[in-house]
């Protein structure tokens, strides 16, 4: 089929769209891709046989998407770009990337009374509360994640198919939006094999940790993703374990915050913020560590979604001890891989952490069978084949 991705920003990098695409490629589909730019881009380009068609945009158009379910502009402002795209390629089953453009593309679609596949990301409703210009004034009052759930529910009852990236979705989206089971297909976000079987290692990242016991943490650094939990943790696990170093490679707006904190424990030479780093280095960060966390807060958010660190940390045989998150908490068991602590409970995770660092034959054991569980089963090889599956039966 002539597949129509529609997606609201530049293209690339969208590690999600691109995998799906190239996964739909290469069993015979043909992908044109909707996207936007800013700069001096080229109109049209192949990428990786994605047929990428680019319709320019400006600053107004992309400040007004925050407001595309309080004040209709920015769906106004793109209908005719998408109609435009779909006549132009001949699209025959459009699949739409995430709910901000959700809108356009249906008003779009009326004319043409295509196919189309909503493919959600994540909770964006739920995400959006814990945004921090949602927090203050104009956009507390300007943005509503009310509107943007009841939308949601909307585009998810006329969309033919759902896509959602874990069970713990569907089963939320089944509970609260009347649809059909067989309709919502689930797509998690796993890492490719190459991932783990051709990574470049920097052995001088090996080298810096090899005398401490390295709690590692990859990725976005905001508040809720629990690392306040972990520091607290450092300053009572120094006692216990003096080679313990907490490393923390990624960052945010909030680091400030996290900085703070290590001052004031006075525990500065046992947590490392290297900032963010270019995600080659990210294999060689996790190879140099002892145990991996992810020590999410819990909300219907990270309750229905996975943080793809977990299958990185895995990739390369490293135990977990990750928070009690529904989904993570979830694979984690199911692939024997380490460790669940009670979200924002210092003495469980420092508890957890102690029970890793004094039986090693814990940390061989989930460390072996969590690498098992993504080179067998939940690499982006296999868990693609649901969406190759559904697209080869959706027009029939």
């Amino acid at each position: 089929m002539r597949i129509g991705m529609i997606l609201d920003k530049t293209f690339p990098p969208d590690p999600r769209v691109a995998n799906e695409a190239i996964s739909l490629i290469e069993n015979g589909h043909e992908v044109f891709l909707f996207c936007l730019k800013y700069a001096d881009e080229p109109k049209n380009e192949t990428i990786n046989g994605i047929q990428v068609k680019r319709y320019k945009s400006n600053k107004f158009i992309y400040k007004s998407s925050a407001l595309a379910y309080t004040i209709p502009i920015y769906s106004k402002l793109l209908v005719k770009k998408i109609y435009h795209f779909l006549v132009k390629n001949a699209i025959e089953v459009i699949h739409i990337h995430d709910i901000q453009i959700a809108e356009a593309v249906f008003t779009a679609n009326k004319k043409l009374n295509l196919k189309a596949v909503l493919d959600l990301h994540e909770n964006r409703p739920e995400i959006m509360k814990f945004y921090p210009h949602l927090q203050n004034f104009p956009g507390k009052f300007l943005i509503s994640s009310i509107k943007w759930k009841a939308k949601e529910e909307e585009f998810i009852r006329i969309a033919d198919a759902v896509v959602v990236v874990t069970e713990e979705s569907k089963e939320e989206i089944l509970s609260r939006v009347g649809k059909d089971s067989k309709s919502i297909v689930v797509v998690p976000n796993t890492v490719h094999k190459s991932y783990f079987t051709k990574a470049e290692i920097n052995q001088s990242i090996i080298e810096k940790y090899k005398h401490n016991f390295v709690l590692l943490y990859v990725g976005d650094t905001g508040l809720r993703r629990g690392l306040q939990t972990a520091i607290e943790s450092v300053a009572v696990l120094k006692d216990k374990i003096p080679s313990i170093k907490l490393v923390i490679v990624g960052s945010n707006t909030s680091d400030i915050f996290l900085k703070q904190q290590v001052e004031d424990l006075d525990i500065e030479k046992f947590v490392d913020f290297e900032g963010w780093q270019n995600e080659k280095l990210f294999p060689s960060y996790i190879l140099a560590s002892s145990l991996c966390i992810s020590p999410l807060h819990r909300n219907l958010h990270h309750d229905t979604t996975y943080a793809n660190k977990i299958f990185q940390y895995m990739s390369f045989g490293k135990p977990l001890l990750v928070s009690d998150a529904l989904s993570q908490k979830n694979i984690v068991e199911k692939a024997n891989a380490g460790l669940v602590h009670k979200a924002e409970n210092i003495i469980d995770f420092t508890e957890k952490v102690l029970e890793l660092f004094y039986v090693k034959v814990l940390q061989t054991k989930f460390g072996e069978s969590g690498k098992a569980f993504i080179e067998n089963e939940f690499n982006w090889e296999k868990t693609s084949e649901k969406l190759i599956e559904f697209y080869q039966n959706f027009n029939q």
